[in-house]
């Protein structure tokens, strides 16, 4: 039987897609290996969010070519291929390419590959791909897309030249695959789109509220995880959202990407709300629920950034104490708007993202101190692996104070109803997919450690 190595950079969308081209695959007598020694093909799925990604996924490719018989059996997938074209057939000219918009054809892609030959399949499409099977690699967790695309024109990004307009999918097969993977154990739905905010607005109506309601009225146990929104458009349906986080089924968790604390700079990334409009989401949100996490983003040393927008930056930190912060500093791509303005001082980025994480440590820090030594119900979502962990690595490059604690051993992820990561150690393999009560001993900024009750 074939073996086949996916590997996934990005999103949780991309970890989406990585599960349907393996289920399309698998219908094919292919099977997966995470040993890269015995792979016969390599799939990379690809991210352009981020220069940094997009430079990493570049050298992995160039190590992994001798492997691959100089790249003859790599297939480079995802979002890269769709803008990034001319530079991946010059980093690996025998490789084979896949876009976002065509991984239903992975099959045919493979065969290809088998029979020594080259394909490129690109070309936007509006493909629903909630409808295609998936295999999940947590059984307790579903990740459902519920769009393609976005309704945006933001100067600096990339991602929506790769992914085309707003696509949304069909309330009634996005239902047709959550009530199908609830019924195969999941306990756990993830909702994800470029901004699931925007969900209906291509056929001319926010049906977001709509559609949540749909799917916290199935009869199953269960919690949700709604994705990334932006500002402008959770704004217009604010009310209707905050009576939805009041289901009981919902995590309280709210990421809205601000990407910059001043209206100057908010404005000519073409984004279309002002920090105002944030601030009351925000307020609003904390009114009815104290303790709700809040993620947002933002993007450090966007070119016409002056000292005064770095403290803007510093004091929206400082006074709304985002939970979760994504940091980004600016990556300048030709094809965009922002592509074409002077680059700031890279050491000067560097500074300034460097005084951002050091406000947000310690204001996440801060926000936790109110979980010390209570005991607070969680679900039990993930086994983290002892080596090799996401999970791990992350601990040791963000939270200092986990450093000297020996937690790799019997490691179990959790959710809190605000979705606060707790991790727990245990020896009973029966905690996971449950629901327990655990007493939070130890605090940090991304995580907290809890003992079982």
């Amino acid at each position: 039987m074939l073996q086949i190595y996916i590997e996934t950079y990005g999103c949780s969308n991309n970890i989406a897609e990585s599960g349907i081209m393996k289920a399309l695959l698998y219908s094919h007598g292919c099977s997966f290996t995470n040993n890269l020694d015995i792979a016969e093909i390599m799939i990379i799925n690809t991210c352009i969010v981020k220069q940094k990604t997009i430079s990493k996924i570049k050298r992995r490719i160039q190590d992994l070519m001798p492997k691959f018989d100089n790249g003859r059996k790599i297939i480079i997938a995802g979002c890269m291929p769709e803008v990034l074209l001319t530079e991946i057939i010059k980093l690996s000219s025998h490789s084979s390419i896949i876009s976002t918009h065509r991984i239903k054809e992975i099959s045919k892609v493979v065969e290809s590959v088998l029979k020594g030959k080259r394909v490129v399949l690109t070309g936007k499409s509006n493909l629903e791909k909630c409808s295609l099977p998936k295999i999940r690699e947590n059984k307790l967790i579903t990740i459902i897309p519920i769009s393609s695309g976005c309704n945006g024109s933001c100067s600096y990004c990339l991602a929506r030249l790769a992914k085309g307009s707003l696509f949304s999918y069909p309330e009634d097969e996005i239902i047709k695959s959550i009530e199908n993977d609830l019924k195969q154990g999941a306990k756990e739905i993830w909702l994800t789109s470029q901004d699931n905010a925007s969900y209906g607005l291509d056929r001319g109506k926010q049906e977001l509220p709509e559609l949540l309601n749909k799917v916290l009225n199935l009869k199953h146990n269960f919690k949700l995880r709604l994705g990334m929104m932006n500002p402008n458009n959770i704004h217009q349906i604010l009310d209707k959202m905050i009576e939805i986080y009041k289901n009981k089924k919902m995590y309280k968790f709210l990421h809205i990407p601000i990407q910059s604390a001043s209206n100057k700079i908010i404005q000519d990334m073409g984004r279309l709300y002002n920090i105002e409009q944030v601030i009351e989401i925000i307020q609003k949100f904390r009114k009815e629920f104290p303790d709700i996490t809040i993620a947002t983003d933002i993007i450090v040393g966007y070119p016409i950034e002056t000292e005064e927008d770095h403290k803007l930056n510093l004091e929206f930190l400082k006074t709304y104490k985002p939970d979760v912060f994504n940091l980004s500093k600016f990556s300048s791509h030709k094809n965009t708007k922002a592509g074409k303005l002077l680059v700031l001082n890279k050491e000067l980025i560097n500074k300034r993202a460097s005084e951002l994480m050091e406000m947000h440590r310690k204001t996440a820090m801060e926000n936790k101190q109110k979980f010390k030594d209570k005991i607070i119900k969680v679900f039990v979502n993930v086994k983290v692996p002892a080596s090799g962990s996401g999970t791990l690595s992350m601990l040791q490059n963000s939270d200092k104070n986990f450093g000297h604690k020996k937690i790799s051993n019997n490691l179990y992820e959790s959710r809190d109803d605000n979705y606060n990561i707790i991790l727990i150690k245990s020896s009973d393999k029966s905690i996971l997919g449950k629901n327990i009560d655990v007493k939070v001993k130890s605090i940090g900024v991304h995580h907290m450690i809890g003992e079982v009750v």
